[in-house]
C-alpha cells in the first residue's frame, strides 16, 4: 500500500514542480532602469566639494549648467584658486557649502546601501557593463584602457559603482558612454579615496569618503566630491552639466496572432476575410497591446488554386508572424463547422420506402 501511495503522489509531485517553475519563468525581471538616480541634495549645484581643503596647480576650468560651484567645509584652504577659471560661485566654510557636505553624506549612504549588487572583477577597463549596481571582492575599482557603459537604449539607466577603500584609474585611461548612458545616471561610491590617472577621462559622480585627486590634464564629467579629505586639482578640466530625466523610446519587439481569423477556409476565387483576427506587439518596456493589423499588413495569400495549407505572413512595425489557411475548389463537397473546420457532407441513404 505504501508503494502505491508512493507512485500516486510522485505524478502529483511532478505536476506542483512544474507549476512552480512555469511561475518563476513568467515572473517579470527586475529592471535595473527601474532604479532611481542617487539624490544628491543641494550638493547637486558643485562640480567639486570638499572637506579639509581644496588644491589646485596650474589653469583648471570648473564648469557646469547643472552647477559649477566650488565648496569647502569645514576647511577654508583653496590654495591655488586664482588659477581656476570657475562658472559658479566658490563658497569656503560657509553655511551653504556646510549643508552641501551634509547632504553629500546623505547621497554617500544613498548610493552605499543600493541593492542587489553584482560582484564583478576589480579591472574594470576592456569591459562593458549595463545599468546596476556593481561592487568587487577587493573592495577596489581600477581602470586601465577604456570602461564602456551602456544603458541599452535606456538614457535613465543607473549604475552604481561602490568600494570599500579605492578607486584609480591609470594615464590615458576613458570611461565611455554608448546607447544612451549619462554621466548624471553614473554614480562611485568610494570607501576612501579616488585617483584619476594623468590625461585620463572620468565619467559620473564621484562620492568619496576622504580624498580625491585629478592627476595632470584628467577631465571629468560629473562630480569630484569628497566628505572629509581634500580634493587636488591639477590644469582639469571638470563639467558638471544638466542632465533633464528622459523617456527612454520604446520599439516594438514582436508580434504574435493571439486570437485567429473567423475565416481559415476559402473557396478559389474568394477574397482576404481577416475578421476576427487579434494581433498583439511585445515592447521594449515589456508591456503588450494590440496592434491595427488589416489585409494590407497580409501577404501570401492566393485564391487562384486550391492550397491545402496557405502560409500567410502579417508583418506590421517590421516584425512578423504567420498562420496558414486552406483553399478549396469551388463545388467541392466540403461544409464549415463554426470554428472555420472544415468536414465531408454525406447525403443521406434512401429510405426503405423509395425502394419500392
Amino acid at each position: 500500500m505504501k508503494s502505491l501511495n508512493k507512485i500516486r503522489f510522485i505524478p502529483l509531485l511532478l505536476t506542483l514542480l512544474l507549476v512552480v517553475i512555469m511561475a518563476v519563468s513568467t515572473m517579470p525581471a527586475i529592471s535595473m532602469a527601474s532604479q532611481p538616480a542617487v539624490s544628491l541634495g543641494t550638493t547637486s549645484n558643485f562640480a567639486v566639494l570638499a572637506g579639509s581643503t581644496i588644491t589646485n596647480t596650474g589653469p583648471t576650468t570648473i564648469n557646469g549648467d547643472a552647477g559649477g560651484d566650488v565648496g569647502l567645509f569645514p576647511g577654508t584652504d583653496f590654495p591655488g584658486q586664482a588659477s581656476v577659471s570657475v562658472s559658479g560661485s566658490v563658497y569656503l566654510a560657509d553655511t551653504i557649502a556646510s549643508v552641501a557636505q551634509d547632504d553629500l553624506i546623505t547621497a554617500y549612504n544613498d548610493a552605499d546601501g543600493r541593492t542587489p549588487v553584482t560582484r564583478i572583477p576589480t579591472e574594470l577597463g576592456g569591459t562593458t557593463l549595463i545599468p546596476g549596481i556593481y561592487d568587487s571582492a577587493d573592495g577596489t575599482f581600477q581602470i586601465t584602457g577604456t570602461l564602456t557603459l551602456d544603458a541599452q537604449g535606456d538614457p535613465n539607466g543607473v549604475f552604481v559603482f561602490k568600494t570599500a577603500s579605492t578607486l584609480i584609474t591609470a594615464s590615458s585611461s576613458n570611461v565611455n558612454l554608448i546607447n544612451s548612458a549619462r554621466y548624471c545616471r553614473t554614480f562611485w561610491k568610494v570607501g576612501s579615496s579616488a585617483t584619476l590617472g594623468t590625461n585620463s577621462h572620468f565619467a559620473g559622480h564621484i562620492l568619496a569618503l576622504t580624498s580625491i585627486t585629478a592627476n595632470n590634464g584628467a577631465t571629468v564629467q560629473g562630480q569630484l566630491l569628497a566628505r572629509n579629505g581634500a580634493v587636488t586639482l591639477d590644469t582639469n578640466t571638470i563639467t558638471n552639466g544638466l542632465c533633464a530625466t528622459a523617456n527612454p523610446t520604446v520599439e516594438l519587439e514582436s508580434i504574435a496572432i493571439t486570437h485567429p481569423a473567423a475565416k481559415l477556409v476559402y473557396t478559389v476565387g474568394e477574397n482576404l476575410d481577416i475578421f476576427g483576427l487579434e494581433v498583439t506587439g511585445t515592447y521594449s518596456d515589456k508591456s503588450q497591446k494590440v496592434v491595427s493589423a488589416t489585409t494590407v499588413n497580409v501577404s501570401g495569400f492566393n485564391s487562384s488554386t486550391a492550397a491545402v495549407s496557405q502560409p500567410l505572413t502579417i508583418t506590421f512595425g517590421g516584425k512578423t508572424t504567420s498562420f496558414t489557411v486552406e483553399i478549396k475548389q469551388a463545388g467541392t463537397p466540403t461544409g464549415e463547422d463554426g470554428g472555420g473546420e472544415s468536414f465531408p457532407i454525406f447525403s443521406a441513404a434512401p429510405s426503405y420506402f423509395e425502394q419500392f
